[in-house]
């Protein structure tokens, strides 16, 4: 009696008693046919589907047998959601994909499509739905074109010795089956166009990048065959007639698709951590690959919603720019988008993550742009097995919630009809491809083996319900249709998964010995280049443009007077002069958020740009930050430079994933070869004048100290922030780096220094001539000397910088010489300069305008112990409070009082 709880073996033999059980065909089919009337998809090409299932299945199964000795780390798998085959065949390889966890047979699919393997999903439009203007063909585009040279054969190593399969999936090797030593005299199946296959041994870590690609299958082409495997299956009865009752049709194996097989590893490999995982690199388990567009994603609650909208509007907007894009700097960390002008994004994801705020945003965000006239190609796929881990998704409530969305159109698919699904895939996107609107297709599924490997499924879920999911097993679903359809038997069936199965195990052996991450320097190797002399020459160049080809153009846009004529400028207006030339220097450059646009913003600092540069570069968003990072985070990755801003730093602590598990992350989990450049402007600090309350006066900086690789950057004086403003664009150009420019509300419009009048805070903005000279690099501090700067070291920034200096001339005429530093960058610290400044006095004031517990004066303090550092060390912070409105907030703040009172104590020691 087989156990009620769906474990490995438990799902195994059901299985493959299902196979056994099915009946020799009453007829036998052409494969070259449609599978059934009405519907275009061959029963070569529901064979080929039938594979990727099976394979996908067959790495749940390895997944759970690496775990069992302690050798796999990961086994969320994807059985019972193999449906999803479906609808990477209804996609073209070049349409970006942002996966889910149990996106095992997607994978596969989109790998074989990218190999040549096609499901001519053009040839499936409905009525009227005629390919858009300009569209590619899928085998013809250059993202198909670019990644032909990845099918390579994959197979067992000559020489392995046969394997006991019993953990995952049957015994020995199938009957029949042949030698690693017949194996190697097995001639390669001959291309049709007379090109040799692959060869049979060579490993995908050492093919050439060009390698000549498979032949592509056409629709009246068995698969390509595996490497390593039998002969191609060939049907051998001849007439249905000729075989008598009961006799089963001969038949060799199939061996498995060279595209299927090269997946596999890759999913092996990201199961034990090895560093020939092709997108993580051994530092996760994440479908993701550069040359099969799959973008990818590091968690199953929706996060990565809001970056496809992001990407969808990205490419809407690049396509209606083709014809006039501009050239791509050589020096652009991102490149041009690899997909084709009229290309769909598609993002999957579980029923239970509707109900997250990531999701909710995303739907709002992408069905607010369509009631305005904005498209966003954007297909959602909820896969909806009916759980979130344990907790059950309400009958009717993901239908209802999906349908209700507005803007998005509804398309409907039971997951375990692999031929419905498909037709219902097609349909989806090429209603999205055609209106470029966004849709969601909502695809029935179950989940078999539980949500992960020690999940105990019994503890929340009947023996009835268990039984239920297993009798809609898509993979056996798959099978009986098959079998109906003529094109198999349950026996042939069972041995194609026995043999599946027997090759994913020897692949999973094979990469068990393969090298894993081994040192820090190794696993934060892509986390955050830092090319300091690149940045410091793209600004120079910039500076050179200005000056030069565009200055005439850089006179208009400032109305005929550039900043570095008009005087003295504020903070605020430095800001906006430096976001002009960003605009004028970068043609992909846009700025966008709440009230930018038309308002000009709340404190002023984008005012003018729409009017300069048009709503296409300088537009207002809806009021929702997590959507605001989206949009950024979509429109950095195909290839733009997007500015967003969050309107207050309070603001941001509600949208905080996007930046830590999304932007800040994409860079690590794709070894670099995916960023997020990135440059977002969020006023905030307190020091308002009128101590507006809470919102308007956050002093929290914590959550973003400690995403790793964001860069921080703080200007307090006007000069400075122009000169970082350069330096985040060129970072973000040149390295892609996601930077936070925090800007300090109270000193946006602040004019004086010392007394009225003395306009000591303005600053004369550079000219285009001098920027390379007033280049402010990442991570460099700034000293100014108050007297004979002797005998006391002041460490601040922001609205610190202001008081201290001010502190620091009454110090100074006390005949105390103080230097006052301001960090300028908070991520990363200027370590540097901090310990050559603290050193050159021996006593350290660090003034902290955030809270105490968290705050910047924390790591400050941590990095001079960490230096050796021996001298005299205080601390100036605001009280561990939210700030309150009015004089009360006078009471938490740093005041110029309490840092004069902490220099004189400290001098007193």
């Amino acid at each position: 009696m087989l156990s009620d709880v769906t474990t490995p073996q438990d799902l195994d033999d059901r299985l493959r008693e299902s196979l056994a059980a099915l009946p020799e065909p009453r007829h036998r089919a052409d494969p070259t046919h449609p599978v059934a009337e009405g519907v275009a998809l061959t029963g070569a090409q529901l064979l080929a589907l039938f594979d990727a299932q099976v394979t996908s299945r067959q790495l749940d199964l390895a997944g759970h047998w690496l775990r069992s000795f302690g050798e796999g780390y990961h086994t969320i798998g994807s059985a019972g959601h193999e449906g999803n085959a479906a609808l990477a065949a209804a996609l073209r390889p070049t349409d970006p994909a942002l996966l889910h966890y149990r996106s095992g047979a997607f994978y596969c699919v989109r790998a074989a499509q990218a190999a040549g393997l096609r499901f001519d999903t053009e040839a499936q439009l409905p009525a009227g739905e005629a390919t858009p203007s300009g569209s590619t063909d899928p085998a013809g585009s250059p993202g198909a074109a670019a990644s032909a040279g990845l099918a390579g054969a994959v197979g067992a190593d000559p020489g392995d010795a046969a394997i006991d399969r019993a953990a995952v999936g049957g015994g020995a090797p199938p009957d029949g089956a042949t030698s690693d030593a017949e194996v190697d005299r097995v001639a390669p199946t001959p291309a049709p166009d007379g090109e040799a296959a692959a060869s049979a041994d060579k490993d995908p870590a050492s093919a050439s990048p060009v390698a000549s690609a498979p032949p592509a299958v056409a629709a009246s082409a068995a698969p390509a065959p595996l490497a390593g495997a039998g002969p191609v299956t060939e049907t051998v009865s001849g007439r249905d007639d000729e075989a008598g009752p009961g006799t089963r049709m001969g038949s060799v194996r199939r061996p498995v698709i060279p595209a299927y097989a090269e997946a596999a590893r890759d999913v092996l490999r990201g199961m034990v951590a090895s560093t020939q995982e092709p997108i993580a690199g051994g530092r996760h388990k994440i479908f993701g690959r550069v040359d099969l567009a799959v973008v990818p994603t590091t968690s199953t609650v929706a996060s990565h919603l809001p970056r496809a909208v992001g990407m969808g509007l990205a490419v809407e907007r690049l396509r209606r720019l083709d014809a006039r894009r501009p050239p791509i700097r050589p020096d652009a960390a991102v490149p041009p988008a690899p997909w084709a002008p009229d290309a769909i994004v598609v993002c999957s994801f579980g029923d239970a993550s509707i109900n997250h705020a990531s999701a909710t945003a995303a739907f709002n965000t992408a069905g607010w742009y369509d009631h305005t006239g904005l498209r966003i190609p954007v297909l959602f796929v909820c896969e909806d097995n009916g759980l979130g881990v344990s907790v059950r998704s309400p009958q009717g409530w993901v239908a209802t919630a999906l349908r209700s969305k507005p803007g998005i159109r509804y398309f409907a698919a039971d997951g375990a009809d692999l031929v419905g699904a498909y037709q219902a895939a097609v349909e989806a996107a090429a209603w999205v491809r055609r209106h470029r609107r966004p849709a969601v297709l909502h695809m029935s599924t179950v989940r078999l083996m539980g949500h992960v490997g020690a999940d105990a499924e019994s503890a929340y879920r009947s023996a009835e319900e268990l039984a239920a999911d297993l009798a809609a097993d898509p993979v056996v679903a798959t099978a009986r249709r098959l079998v109906d359809a003529g094109l198999a038997s349950g026996a042939e069936l069972l041995d194609r998964y026995d043999e599946i199965g027997w090759q994913v195990r020897r692949i999973a052996e094979q990469v068990l010995d393969e090298p894993k991450l081994t040192s820090p320097a190794e696993v934060i190797a892509p986390l955050a280049p830092r090319r300091p002399a690149r940045v410091a020459r793209a600004v120079a160049d910039a500076g050179a443009r200005a000056a030069g080809a565009d200055a005439a153009a850089r006179v208009e846009a400032f109305g005929g007077k550039p900043p570095e004529l008009a005087g003295p400028l504020t903070l605020a207006q430095s800001i906006n002069a430096a976001l002009t030339d960003g605009l004028l220097d970068h043609p992909l450059l846009a700025v966008f958020g709440e009230d930018v646009a038309a308002k000009g913003g709340v404190y002023g600092v984008t005012k003018g740009l729409r009017e300069r540069f048009g709503p296409a570069r300088v537009f207002d968003t809806l009021l929702d930050e997590t959507s605001i990072l989206g949009l950024g985070l979509g429109a950095g990755l195909a290839g733009m430079l997007p500015v967003p801003e969050i309107q207050y730093l309070a603001y941001l602590h509600g949208a905080e994933d996007q930046l830590r598990g999304e932007a800040a992350s994409i860079g690590f989990f794709s070894q670099g070869a995916l960023r997020n450049p990135m440059v977002v402007r969020v006023p905030g600090l307190a020091y308002q004048e009128g101590f507006g309350g809470h919102f308007q006066n956050e002093n929290s900086v914590a959550v973003l100290r400690d995403v790793p690789g964001l860069v921080i950057a703080v200007p307090a004086r006007p000069d400075d922030a122009a000169a970082m403003l350069r330096t985040c664009l060129a970072s973000a150009t040149v390295d892609g780096s996601v930077c936070v420019f925090l800007e300090p509300i109270g000193l946006y419009h602040t004019r004086d220094l010392y007394h009225d009048g003395d306009g000591e805070w303005l600053a004369g903005y550079l000219e285009p001539g001098a920027w390379a000279s007033g280049h402010v690099p990442v991570g460099r501090a700034r000293v100014y000397g108050v007297g004979s700067a002797e005998e006391l070291t002041i460490v601040t920034f922001g609205n610190g910088v202001r008081m201290s200096l001010r502190a620091a001339s009454r110090l100074a005429a006390e005949g105390i010489g103080c230097r006052v530093v301001d960090l300028r960058w908070l991520a990363p610290l200027p370590v540097a300069d901090l310990i050559r400044e603290a050193a050159a006095t021996g006593r350290v004031l660090v003034v902290d305008e955030t809270r105490r517990s968290g705050g910047v004066g924390e790591g400050v303090i941590a990095a001079l112990a960490d230096a050796g550092y021996v001298g005299a060390v205080r601390r100036v912070a605001a009280v561990d409070s939210f700030v309150p409105l009015g004089p009360a907030a006078r009471q938490v703040l740093v005041s110029e009082e309490a840092i004069t009172q902490g220099a004189r104590t400290l001098l007193a020691r």
